[in-house]
Formats: structure tokens, C-alpha cells, sequence
């Protein structure tokens, strides 16, 4: 992950690695880019519109962040998908979406 530990991020002056990622998955559409990607190569344009034509600006933002943090990857003529770090990381964060299921029909 581009963050280190140790160094301040929003919400938190540790900067602990926990931190540092729960800030990057809480900023606009960065949950939901990881959450289209994970069974499909998207290009931009798909990742918009998946996105509920999310603002280009803000997109093209996570795409770099998520990039910079080795979370997805630009497979060139093809568009962007999840590495493995980007897999291990929407692993674990299945048993959330589980629990949000169970809590919705509760």
C-alpha cells in the first residue's frame, strides 16, 4: 500500500495501516469500483456507467488511488481489473456484504 504507517491520514494522526486503508475504501465511489471489478476487466467508460455515471474527475481519482495502493491494475486494451492484493482484499470483504444481506432482511 502507497500509505506507511506511522504517517498521519484523515481521521487518525498514527497512521496506522488500518487507518490508512479504511480511509482510502471510505472515499466516494471506491467501494463500488472494487465491487464492479470483481468479476469483470472494465474500461473507464464501463466503470462509469456501472457507476451510476459517476463524475469522470472523481473516477478517474479512485482509479489512480486504487492503482497507487496496488489494488487494481490497467490491463492495456482491455481496462481495469483487480489484482491479487485487489482479490484478497474483496475476500475479506464478503463476510461484510453477507452481513449486510442478513441485516437488510432482518
Amino acid at each position: 500500500m502507497s500509505r506507511k504507517a506511522n504517517r498521519s491520514v484523515r481521521g487518525s494522526r498514527t497512521g496506522r495501516p488500518v487507518m490508512a486503508l479504511l480511509d482510502l475504501l471510505g472515499r466516494r465511489w471506491t467501494l463500488r469500483v472494487l465491487w464492479e471489478l470483481r468479476e469483470a476487466t472494465l474500461t473507464s467508460r464501463a466503470l462509469r456507467q456501472a457507476c451510476d455515471d459517476a463524475s469522470p474527475t472523481v473516477l478517474q481519482a479512485r482509479l489512480a488511488e486504487l492503482r497507487q495502493a496496488g489494488f487494481i491494475e490497467l490491463e492495456p486494451g482491455s481496462g481495469y481489473r483487480l489484482t491479487a492484493r485487489g482479490k484478497e482484499l474483496l475476500a475479506t470483504l464478503l463476510p461484510l456484504h453477507r452481513f449486510a444481506e442478513r441485516w437488510r432482511d432482518a
